[in-house]
């Protein structure tokens, strides 16, 4: 079994007080965090767990079950009463699949005390022009509640039965889940047509969200951590540098943050984000992108259950830049970071076979700032 460290560095977690300090302490909703005991990749997380991770970081979390095999009623029951009984710290959404009963099951959820609907067509194998979900679809159209939908890594494209549900069913929030990779290359038009459509930050590679927020409306785009595989302050820090380097203004970041989630789960009308940056040509600096692909190299060999030592070494060895070089902050602030993730990783016990290794999060957050150039960074103290 998994059960991660949901613990964020000090020096991290004042980085995180400090953005959100800049831009005026605003709300932060995480719209994708889970639990579960059962969960086949062998990841674990309480309530408890995730709770304290969420008020460390002075944040409200969306929260919802891990896969469960033998079923999601006894689960769902479990996350919605963890909602009740957080103080407004967690927002439950009840896991629907459409094999057993989806209409029930959804109907059921949110007359409990759910606030939106997950579907992961990856874990139970469908598609979303499913003819079992069309009586899902018309309760969400009829209550005005969020559905969050895996659109990520290990499906096919489905964005374009995405762009059918959100115009058949315009009272339908349809999330897509991971930025909607699947499909980034295209539906960003499509969005802006869409104002139902909207695209969650849980994902790691820089490139795919500076590339969101490029073509997507900010007041479509909502954060997301995936926790416990993400850490909700680390993609916070992540989400605001991408943000910027795309040319985002901070009311945009505010609505990126919490505040049209908040909006989304009191089935309230949505804020206006106004249009995507369209910055498709942003800059990229030589000596930085040089770092940036050794480490989207060592995290294809992580992906392959190897250490990826050897990429990190380059990563590392790229960082050593002249000590008055305009690059030269951001390789501190790098190589900080691979020397606590190779800390982390040395102290962490075995890991169970197919889970991530611990402290990958510190990893994405160097990749982000390679890929943020024209984005400062602070002095860390990582220890």
């Amino acid at each position: 079994m998994s059960r991660p460290d949901l613990s964020v560095d000090p020096a991290l977690l004042r980085w995180y007080e400090q953005e959100r300090a800049a831009l005026g302490d605003p709300v932060v909703i995480d719209v994708h965090t889970h639990v579960g005991e059962h969960d086949p990749d062998t990841m674990r997380c309480s309530p408890a767990e995730l709770t304290a991770h969420l008020e460390a970081a002075g944040a409200v979390g969306v929260v919802f079950p891990l896969r469960e095999p033998d079923g999601y009623p006894g689960p769902n029951d479990a996350v919605i009463a963890a909602a009740r009984d957080s103080g407004g710290r967690l927002f439950a959404f009840g896991r629907v699949d459409p094999a057993a009963d989806p209409a029930h099951e959804a109907r059921r959820t949110l007359d409990a005390g759910a606030r939106g609907l997950k579907l992961h067509p990856r874990g139970e194998g469908f598609t979303l022009d499913d003819r079992r979900l069309e009586e899902v679809w018309s309760l969400a159209h009829e209550r005005r509640v969020p559905v969050l939908v895996h659109a990520g890594r290990g499906i096919p494209s489905l964005g374009a039965h995405a762009v059918q549900v959100a115009t058949r069913y315009p009272g339908v929030r349809l999330i897509l889940a991971h930025a909607g990779i699947s499909d980034l290359s295209w539906i960003g038009l499509q969005a802006q047509e869409l104002p139902n459509l909207y695209f969650d930050t849980a994902w790691w590679s820089p490139s795919d969200m500076l590339a969101l927020f490029a073509t997507v409306p900010a007041g479509q785009i909502l954060f997301a951590s995936d926790a416990p595989y993400g850490r909700t302050p680390v993609t916070a820090i992540e989400v605001i540098r991408v943000a910027r380097q795309a040319g985002i203004d901070d009311e945009r970041i505010r609505l990126v943050l919490g505040a049209q989630t908040e909006r989304l789960l009191a089935a309230a009308d949505p804020l206006d984000g106004s249009a995507p940056s369209g910055a498709t040509e942003i800059a990229v600096d030589a000596r930085l992108d040089r770092v940036a692909t050794y480490l989207t190299a060592a995290f294809g060999q992580l992906a392959a259950r190897s250490q990826g030592t050897e990429m990190l070494s380059l990563a590392r060895l790229a960082c050593a830049v002249p000590a008055d070089a305009p690059q030269a902050p951001h390789c501190r602030a790098i190589v900080e970071l691979i020397d606590a993730y190779e800390r982390r990783l040395a102290d962490a016990p075995a890991a169970t076979a197919g889970a991530l290794p611990a402290g990958i999060s510190l990893l994405t957050l160097a990749l982000n700032i390679a890929r943020t150039p024209a984005v400062p960074v602070p002095e860390l103290d990582l220890g």
